[in-house]
């Protein structure tokens, strides 16, 4: 998925913390970024068939479909996809399983926010550079 430069980057956030979906919405969108929250992995999964996507922001733990599942699910359709996880339960195992579903990064609650954006941009600036390159 190559985004145009002059179009805003569309990410989906997937946290099952009403909170943590509504602070990062309103974040992105004042950086002009177009938003889709989800409240769980069967839920991204629909906007993902439904939208165009950039870039996944998800949570670990979460009912249902986990992050770490949600991640591969978005692998095996989207392989180019940046996935960040994010987790307020950081483990060692916990990293290796991102490691192997191959995350893009890993990012521990509480966050800086405006780490977490550039973190993001840095992320989708990568996957813009090599959709170029094909």
């Amino acid at each position: 998925m190559t985004i145009n430069q002059t179009e805003q980057p569309s990410i989906l956030v997937v946290d099952d913390e009403l909170l943590i979906r509504d602070l990062l919405y309103d974040f992105f969108k004042q950086q002009g970024w177009t938003i889709s929250v989800a409240e769980n992995g069967e839920r991204a999964l629909e906007i993902l068939r439904a939208r165009k996507i950039d870039l996944v922001l998800t949570d670990i733990k979460m009912p249902q479909i986990d992050g770490l599942t949600l991640t591969s699910q978005v692998r095996a359709k989207f392989p180019d996809m940046p996935v960040v996880l994010m987790t307020g339960y950081p483990s060692v195992e916990t990293a290796v399983e991102g490691i192997r579903a191959k995350v893009s990064d890993y990012i521990i609650k509480p966050f800086n926010i405006n780490k977490l954006f550039k973190t993001l941009k840095s992320q989708l600036d990568d996957s813009n550079s090599s959709a170029d390159e094909e």
